[in-house]
C-alpha cells in the first residue's frame, strides 16, 4: 500500500472496510464517549491522543474539511448540543457559552491519524492499519486473496459465460488462423489481455503472484470476465469474417491489427473502462497489488463492495461449487 499520508485513496480503502475498522479500534483500546450509539471524540481529545496541539487539529480540520466530513467529523449545535453537555458536560469540559463543538466519530478520528504527518502516535497508528486491513481481508477471504473475485455470488455465472465464448474465439483460431496449433491460442490471448488490460498474461501474473499453473481467467472478477466474454467474442467474429474476405487462413499478424481496432472502436470505450478501474481498483485494495499501467482507473472501493467480497453478501465458493455439482453442469450445458 502507498502512504497514507499521501493517498486518499488508500485512506478512503481502509475507511469504507467497516471489518477492518472494528478491529482497528479493538486493537488500539480506544472508545471515546458514546453519544447516539456512537463513540465521539472531542478536538481535544484527539489531539491528546495523537500527542499534538489542538490547532494543529484544527488546521487539518479546515485543510480537509470535505474529507473528514463525509467519514464521520461533524459540528454539534443546537438541540444535540445541548443533550450532549447534559450527558457529558463535566467529562469533556465545554462552557454554557459554547454554541457548537466538533465531534470525531471513529472513522474521521482515524481518518485524521492518516492525515497527520508532525505526530510519532499518528505514524505508529498508521502502521497499526495498515497491518490490521491486510491480516482483516486475508482472514475473511479464508486466508488468502489471489480467488478473492470468487467471493462474489456472479462470479460463476460469469466464469460460465467466459467459458463459452472463449470457445467460440479458439474454435476461430483453429479454424481462420494459421501458425503453431499451440502458440497462436497464447498470442491471441495475450493481444486480448494487452487491450483489455494494457498488460500481457506474463505481467499480470508477476502483479498477482500468480504460478504458472494458475489459470489468470479464475483470478478476475466477474464484471471483468464479461467483459473479456464480449472482446473474444467480437475477436472470434472478426476472425471469421476477415478470413472469408480474404479467402485464406489469418497470419497472427493480421488478428493483432483486429484486436487492436476492435479495443478502439467507440461501443467498446465504456465497457474497458469499467473493467480496468474495477480490475486496478479493487486488486489494489483487496490483494494489494498495483497495475501501474492502470493507475489512472484506480478508485477507492465502496463499503457495497466490500460486503461483496468479504462481507455478508460474500460465498464460499469451493463450498458452493462442491455442494451444487450436477445444478452447475445443468447450467454449463444450458449456456452451451
Amino acid at each position: 500500500m502507498n502512504d497514507l499520508t499521501v493517498s486518499n485513496i488508500e485512506r478512503q480503502n481502509v475507511l469504507n472496510n467497516k471489518y477492518a475498522v472494528a478491529n482497528i479500534q479493538s486493537s488500539l483500546g480506544i472508545t471515546g464517549i458514546l453519544f447516539e450509539d456512537e463513540y465521539r471524540f472531542t478536538k481535544k481529545m484527539v489531539a491528546e491522543f495523537y500527542e499534538v496541539d489542538e490547532r494543529t487539529i484544527e488546521r487539518y480540520i479546515e485543510q480537509y474539511a470535505d474529507e473528514l466530513s463525509a467519514n464521520g467529523y461533524v459540528l454539534c449545535k443546537g438541540k444535540q448540543l445541548k443533550d450532549l453537555k447534559l450527558q457529558f458536560g463535566h467529562d469533556i469540559n465545554v462552557g454554557s457559552k459554547t454554541t457548537q463543538l466538533g465531534l470525531f466519530n471513529f472513522r474521521a478520528f482515524l481518518n485524521i491519524g492518516m492525515l497527520l504527518t508532525e505526530s510519532e502516535k499518528a505514524k505508529q497508528v498508521r502502521s497499526v492499519i495498515l497491518d490490521i486491513v491486510i491480516a482483516t481481508i486475508n482472514e475473511k477471504a479464508g486466508g488468502g486473496t489471489k480467488y478473492i473475485n470468487r467471493r462474489d455470488v456472479n462470479y460463476l455465472p460469469a466464469a460460465i459465460t467466459e467459458e463459452n465464448y472463449r470457445k467460440n474465439l479458439t474454435s476461430a483460431i483453429n479454424q481462420y488462423v494459421s501458425g503453431h496449433q499451440t502458440m497462436k491460442y497464447a498470442q491471441i490471448t495475450d493481444f486480448i489481455y494487452k487491450a483489455i488490460f494494457r498488460e500481457n498474461a506474463r505481467e499480470y501474473r508477476k502483479i498477482l503472484k500468480l504460478q504458472e499453473q494458475d489459470i489468470i481467467r479464475h483470478t478476475l472478477y466477474a464484471e471483468v470476465l464479461l467483459v473479456v466474454s464480449s472482446f473474444e467474442n467480437g475477436v472470434a467474429a472478426e476472425i471469421e469474417k476477415a478470413s472469408h474476405n480474404k479467402g485464406s487462413m489469418l497470419s497472427i499478424a493480421e488478428v493483432e491489427n483486429i484486436v487492436e481496432k476492435l479495443a478502439e472502436e467507440p461501443m467498446q470505450k465504456p465497457y474497458l473502462h469499467d473493467a480496468r478501474t474495477k480490475m486496478a481498483s479493487r486488486d489494489l485494495s483487496l490483494r494489494d497489488a498495483l497495475h501501474n499501467n492502470l493507475a489512472e482507473y484506480i478508485q477507492a472501493i465502496t463499503p457495497e463492495e466490500f460486503e461483496k467480497f468479504i462481507g455478508a453478501e460474500s460465498i464460499d465458493f469451493d463450498k458452493i461449487l462442491e455442494e451444487n455439482q450436477d445444478v452447475l453442469i445443468r447450467l454449463k450445458q444450458a449456456e452451451e
